[in-house]
């Protein structure tokens, strides 16, 4: 089952269950320990743990719930347990993520510890909710992987959480605004230059904040060999009742399991090109056309056209954004076809693109040199690195394309495949324009965030 469909049954169906659960679910392996545990289900196995060793949230029981609940709708199962003992090497193996629920103080020995450093360095997952930032300030290796630890809190109350990255799985389904009610930690400090930042609180939407207006509350990184969500939220039992939250966590668990791919790397300095509210400084060429949705979605309608962004050209830079195929089903194979075309010169005719430039395609059936991720038939990506990397139809990637001289490299979600060097003058990238591709009128591809930072180097 493809990821996207899995996030969509997962919140109908815990939804479901929730209407005929009055409190929280019982935990059937709680302070179990080892024993029995990563055992009866051939599928992914998460490992909740929510021991403490200072303050204890009363939402612990509903979260755990929660998570058994959103396993059961997804297809990953689940065992919870209080019992650090379940920290041994050869017990975290039956896991592909451990999710510390809200774990306070020190809750693991040194020898419990090597064992989860271990299994993170061999590419295990996790994810830290809530109060996991109020854990383990003595060891170096967790306050890395947590991305960030507790300071202090305000009271709960309203705030305004603002969307940053779109495509990770966490927060695509989410507007750029999300209005909740939490209690809303401060950090001892900022991971934005560390951790790819999800989600941050608007500091003016409520009192309490003192991270001086950037206050991530939601990120993602690759750390040590391993994967690692945190989210801020869930001190609230009403949080784990919230289909927008469950959804968000639910995301967070998929991407540390390796379900879903997300580019997880430090995102800094970028600005936007397009960011959803305005096409201001982009023209249309062709008779093909994108629609804007409300969500700030950009979709492909039409015949064969180009968007390209005439308010200037660019040399060396990397741009980022973030695309979608339609999702796949009975009468549609998902062979819809896109690209992103680069360096090409001001012009109203698209094919002037396709002669002058390089496209970046976007295409799940062609051939190899024509396929996701090639340079359009100059060269293939790296197909093995690719296909790891690629979500399917219905799911959001994202590329990053970074032009240096000649030089042309394309990440997908955060893994490089393909790196291509230019030796025509007629199709120099030292200076061009930035385009997406209109491909016919039985193609829907779809774009969000379009950004760019300009790189030192010769060009523009």
């Amino acid at each position: 089952m493809y990821a996207t469909r899995r996030l969509a049954t997962v919140v109908v169906g815990a939804a479901l269950l929730l209407g005929s659960v009055s409190g929280p679910a019982a935990s059937h392996s709680e302070d179990s320990g080892s024993k029995g545990m990563g055992k009866g289900n051939s599928g992914k196995r998460v490992l909740v743990f929510s021991k403490t060793a200072g303050f204890r949230h009363d939402s612990i029981p509903d979260g755990v719930a929660a998570v058994r609940e959103l396993g059961a709708a997804g297809g990953f199962g689940v065992d919870a347990t209080e019992d650090a003992g379940a920290f041994t090497p050869g017990n975290l193996r039956h896991y592909e993520a451990v999710v510390f629920l809200s774990t306070t103080g020190d809750v693991l020995d040194s020898a419990q510890q090597a064992a989860f450093e271990g299994y993170i360095r061999h590419g295990g997952g996790y994810v830290g909710v809530h109060a996991a930032a109020d854990t383990e300030y003595d060891w170096e290796f967790y306050g890395g992987l947590a991305g960030a630890l507790f300071q202090s809190h305000p009271a709960i109350q309203p705030a305004t959480v603002e969307v940053e990255d779109r495509a990770h799985p966490a927060t695509s389904a989410l507007a750029r605004t999300w209005n909740r009610t939490d209690e809303w930690y401060n950090y001892r400090s900022n991971p934005r230059e560390r951790a790819h930042v999800l989600a941050s609180l608007d500091e003016q939407s409520y009192t309490g904040g003192t991270m001086n207006g950037d206050h991530p509350i939601a990120w993602c990184q690759n750390y040590q060999g391993g994967r690692a969500f945190y989210t801020g939220g869930g001190h609230t039992k009403e949080s784990y009742a919230d289909p927008a939250f469950r959804r968000h966590l639910l995301g967070g668990i998929l991407y540390a399991v390796s379900d879903v791919q997300a580019d997880c790397r430090p995102e800094n300095g970028y600005r936007p090109l397009f960011d959803g509210t305005s096409l201001d400084g982009w023209q249309q060429a062709g008779p093909g056309s994108f629609t804007l949705s409300d969500d700030g979605t950009l979709t492909s309608t039409g015949g064969m056209g180009l968007l390209w962004y005439a308010g200037r050209s660019f040399g060396a830079y990397s741009v980022k954004l973030d695309w979608r195929t339609t999702a796949a089903g009975p009468s549609d194979p998902g062979d819809d076809n896109s690209g992103v075309f680069v360096g090409f010169p001001p012009s109203d005719d698209p094919w002037s693109a396709v002669n002058n430039g390089y496209e970046i395609q976007i295409d799940a059936t062609d051939v190899p040199e024509k396929t996701t991720g090639s340079v359009y038939g100059f060269r293939s990506a790296d197909l093995k690195k690719r296909d790891r990397a690629l979500n399917p139809p219905g799911e959001w990637n994202t590329y990053e394309i970074r032009v240096e001289g000649e030089r042309l490299r394309v990440w997908l979600n955060g893994v490089k495949i393909n790196d291509f060097t230019n030796t025509d003058p007629a199709r120099s990238l030292r200076d061009g324009h930035l385009g997406l591709q209109n491909h016919g009128a039985d193609d829907q591809v779809s774009f969000r965030d379009v950004r760019i930072r300009e790189l030192p180097g010769q060009g523009h």
